[in-house]
């Protein structure tokens, strides 16, 4: 996407030029770049960039999975380059955090497409994972909400419906929602 930030960790200088290059043209923002994996790491968390491209392989990270720790942390997308006789894609592309593998020829046709497809598939996992923390959390809170109505059935001997028309009630009276007023059922009967 035009305007992406980019970062970009390649330990052949002139592989990187040609690619910064490509990049620029291209409309993308280079915001940093390093030849090695802890510089890499230091940097990436410090830019916040959109993109990030690393050289399978990078020097200085033989004892560390650079693209695996920026994946876990959901930093970017990451798009690892690899030599055009690479036999093992298909296991690089199921690495943690790796978004596309880029072949090192840079042919610009090639380029951007991986890129784009990176960031979009990076934005579509990121977006199901806030639908899934969302999910977990009205999950508990209708756990919360079925907990209270079970102890005002029990303390009260309501049955199902009016402990939730109860509860209800009380919400609508206290300006609260419905979730607050369960933990507060809740708390009170755990004392």
């Amino acid at each position: 996407m035009r305007g992406s930030r980019v970062f970009i960790s390649e330990s052949d200088l002139n592989f990187r030029r040609r690619l910064k290059d490509i990049l620029i043209h291209s409309g993308y923002l280079i915001i940093g770049e390093s030849s090695s994996g802890k510089h890499t790491l230091q940097m990436v968390f410090q830019l916040d960039p959109n993109l990030i491209i690393i050289e399978h392989r990078l020097s200085g990270s033989e004892d560390v999975d650079v693209a695996e720790i920026i994946g876990e942390q959901m930093v970017a997308p990451v798009v690892l380059t690899v030599d055009a006789l690479h036999q093992d894609v298909d296991e690089l592309v199921r690495k943690t955090g790796v978004y596309g593998v880029l072949n090192r020829t840079l042919l610009e046709v090639n380029i951007l497409p991986v890129l784009e497809t990176a960031m979009a598939g990076f934005e579509r996992v990121t977006n199901l994972q806030k639908q899934v923390v969302e999910l977990r959390k009205r999950l508990q809170e209708r756990r919360l909400v079925e907990q209270a109505k079970g102890l005002l059935m029990e303390t009260r001997g309501f049955t199902e419906e009016q402990a939730y028309r109860f509860m209800r009630h009380l919400s609508m009276d206290s300006c609260l929602p419905i979730v607050k007023v369960a933990r507060s059922i809740v708390a009170a009967a755990q004392r």
